[in-house]
């Protein structure tokens, strides 16, 4: 009878770890895995949708909580960004756990910022390198560019000129720290607003739920798209954010190669 107890207990311990995400998982960073996804709310996609791109991830934040990312991974989450800080004093309060899960499980993984335009960008940028560690094999750093509506202390919405080259500041001061340029996430309205195509060699990951990048950023390139927001994944709970990588599982290898922090 104690054995037995013992037993119980041990594989209760084994599944309450594998449910908080704490289990390895053997899928080496850059083996595709396809994906097993569903939608809320999924969008009649006109033209070449989402699952034409074999290569998927997700990006996650605060309002996730703990995934079992062993199990997102063999589902088809191949890559995750996954916010680090925001402004120069916050910190996401799931940073460290989604960080060391993604890593635990093989997911390609990067930190992004999301920029609070009340702060200098060197503040922020120091903030950033600050509390994300240079891993080797992780992702480009990403700067996180729309406005701050539901800021309750920052309203600010600085020209167009001024958002552009303080994005630059940003950017240059992480790329000497990383050794990769990071990559700009933005919106639809805050791309047109901003003129952020005039923003030369940088990678572009788009928000689109409702339309495909060529009909939201017209002759823009882009690198990932955040296609919803109402995702469902195996081993989240909730909606999640899902985006796609634009190029091959073969061309998602190369882009690692290049790509990844040494």
């Amino acid at each position: 009878m104690i054995m037995q107890i013992g037993r119980l207990v041990v594989l209760l311990l084994a599944l309450a770890l594998s449910a908080c995400g704490s289990a390895p998982v053997s899928v080496p960073i850059g083996k595709v895995t396809m994906a097993d996804f569903g939608d809320r709310k999924p969008h009649p996609w006109v033209g070449r949708a989402p699952e034409s791109y074999p290569v998927h991830g997700i990006d996650v934040a605060r309002f996730q909580s703990a995934l079992n990312w062993g199990e997102a991974r063999t589902s088809g989450v191949n890559f995750a960004f996954i916010k680090a800080t925001e402004g120069g004093d916050l910190i996401d309060p799931m940073f460290a756990d989604h960080w060391q899960g993604a890593g635990r499980a093989g997911v390609a993984r990067g930190a992004y910022h999301f920029y609070y335009f009340c702060t200098p960008p060197e503040v922020q940028a120091r903030w950033f390198i600050q509390n994300v560690p240079k891993t080797a094999g992780m992702l480009p750093p990403v700067l996180d560019l729309e406005w701050n509506p539901f800021s309750p202390t920052c309203t600010l919405r600085p020209p167009a000129e001024t958002v552009r080259r303080n994005a630059q500041v940003f950017i240059r001061i992480l790329q000497a720290h990383y050794g990769q340029r990071p990559i700009i996430y933005t919106t639809p309205d805050f791309y047109e607003t901003n003129q952020m195509g005039q923003v030369r060699g940088v990678e572009f990951w788009l928000r689109s739920t409702a339309a495909h990048p060529s009909e939201r950023y017209p002759n823009e390139r882009w690198t990932f798209w955040q296609y919803t927001s109402t995702g469902r994944v195996p081993g989240a709970l909730g909606d999640l954010d899902i985006n796609v990588y634009s190029g091959s599982a073969e061309g998602w290898t190369d882009w690692l190669a290049r790509r990844q922090v040494r």
